[in-house]
């Protein structure tokens, strides 16, 4: 028998060496190598590369010009916003991992996504955290079709994959990766070492086999999912789960995708029938208050291949210690201190001596540049007290200079706005269409002063 290779894997970064050293060369963490088996023996190991799967076929090397390429085929999960954030649908062979807080409903969400497609296909829902009793009573308390629905409680990877080739899925749930193991691998289950096997193991028996595969994962102290990015890496996709444990609303966003965009934003409501789909985000993150109040102002966010209007507040009060505070809640922190820059210089309005608040109703949030004009007609509105009227919309991107830049899709969002009842825009100049918006007055601008000036 062959002698077992041993490597030593790094717990913070994933990163492996030969020999144990007192630091991680990739990292520069002290005392984090630990020693796990890198394959039984050596024709399991050359002939997948994988610890211990021995399914792997010789595969023929051919040229770009040989290559098919026809468009993989792919089939609805049954939840269309899902299917949204996945790029159309589920592609078979692919490998997806749902990152989230323990408790957000990834596995309430999964649970519905096997049952809905378990009535045309096989589906084969494997947990090791709970026993099927507790599966079978959440799925008889969300009501959802289960006569179809094959379960199996394992954590062992190689036993997984063994039933596996009995039921013959076509879509197989993993929940969850951190609870699975590898008999070859000396480390815990849900280790750094144990993640990274354990996911290429199921990675290439789903690529040899065209089964879809969720995985779930749960996030880190670090806000890292299952590990310092060791299973993003090896998956397709990266969807996260996210939602505050106040809020019944649920937003599911992409960050990788091998198949289709990573901007896309599903939204779902947590109920006791499970996670209801919402076909408008805008209208829930649009219950503004019925008296209209100072430093507020609604813009339209584009998320993926759709527009989508949010709520942007803000609050500018004295510094009562001489400190002056800066904080950003859904918006990038350090963007606060250019915009008010810029507002100084080239709008004349002093905010220097004020602790300036911003947040985004609804949890969302804004990564794009488009927001900057709305922050800045917020904190205009709260720091002058002037209400700003409640059919007004505003987005565009300020410089440095104080020029307001256009946006994409900026037409698509005016016209987003008027379906809301939004009668009155305040936009880049460049955003103007030619012809206009029926029911709307639109206000092309080209610098911050002139945008302030239909405020003030």
């Amino acid at each position: 028998m062959a002698k077992a290779k041993v490597a030593y894997v790094c717990s913070e970064c994933g990163a492996d060496y030969a020999q144990w050293q007192g630091q991680c060369m990739a990292c520069k963490s002290w005392n984090t190598l630990k020693e796990f088996k890198v394959s039984a023996s050596k024709s399991k190991a050359s002939s997948s590369g994988v610890v211990g799967y021995t399914g792997a076929q010789t595969q023929k090397v051919l040229s770009v010009s040989e290559v098919d390429l026809a468009e993989v085929p792919r089939f609805a999960s049954g939840l269309s916003e899902l299917d949204r954030v996945l790029g159309g649908g589920i592609v078979p062979g692919s490998v997806v991992l749902i990152g989230g807080d323990p408790g957000v409903g990834k596995s309430s969400i999964l649970l519905q996504v096997s049952c809905l497609l378990s009535q045309q296909l096989n589906v084969l829902y494997v947990t090791g955290e709970e026993s099927l009793q507790q599966v079978a009573m959440r799925a008889t308390r969300m009501q959802l079709p289960v006569d179809k629905l094959r379960l199996l409680t394992e954590t062992d990877v190689e036993r997984i994959v063994e039933a596996s080739e009995v039921e013959k899925p076509k879509v197989m749930i993993v929940d969850s990766i951190q609870t699975m193991q590898l008999a070859e691998v000396t480390s815990a289950a849900g280790g750094v070492s144990q993640v990274r096997e354990t996911a290429a193991y199921l990675t290439r028996y789903a690529k040899q086999n065209q089964v879809m595969i969720f995985l779930v994962g749960h996030v880190t102290k670090s806000g890292e999912v299952a590990g310092p990015r060791v299973l993003e890496h090896i998956v397709d996709t990266v969807i996260f789960l996210e939602g505050q444990s106040d809020s019944r609303y649920r937003t599911l966003r992409a960050i990788k995708n091998r198949f289709g965009a990573v901007n896309e934003l599903g939204v779902f409501a947590m109920t006791d029938k499970g996670m209801r789909q919402i076909k408008n985000p805008s209208a829930i993150f649009l219950s503004r208050s019925e008296e209209p109040s100072s430093g507020s102002v609604v813009m339209v966010l584009w998320e993926g291949s759709r527009p989508l209007l949010v709520e942007i507040q803000a609050l500018v009060d004295d510094a009562p210690f001489g400190s002056p505070r800066r904080v950003m809640v859904g918006l990038e922190q350090n963007r606060i201190a250019m915009l008010l820059a810029v507002l100084h210089r080239h709008a004349g309005v002093q905010a220097s001596d004020q602790d300036v608040y911003v947040n985004v109703v609804g949890g969302v949030k804004i990564t794009e540049t488009s927001a900057d004009l709305a922050v800045l007609c917020a904190i205009v509105s709260s720091l002058r007290n002037r209400v700003l009227p409640n059919d007004l919309i505003v987005f565009g991107e300020v410089g440095l200079s104080g020029e307001i830049r256009p946006v994409p899709s900026g037409q698509e969002r005016l016209f987003e706005a008027v379906k809301h009842g939004f009668k009155t825009a305040i936009v880049p100049q460049g955003n103007v269409p030619k012809g206009g918006v029926a029911g709307m007055t639109i206000h092309g601008v080209s610098n911050l002063q002139q945008a302030l000036g239909y405020l003030i």
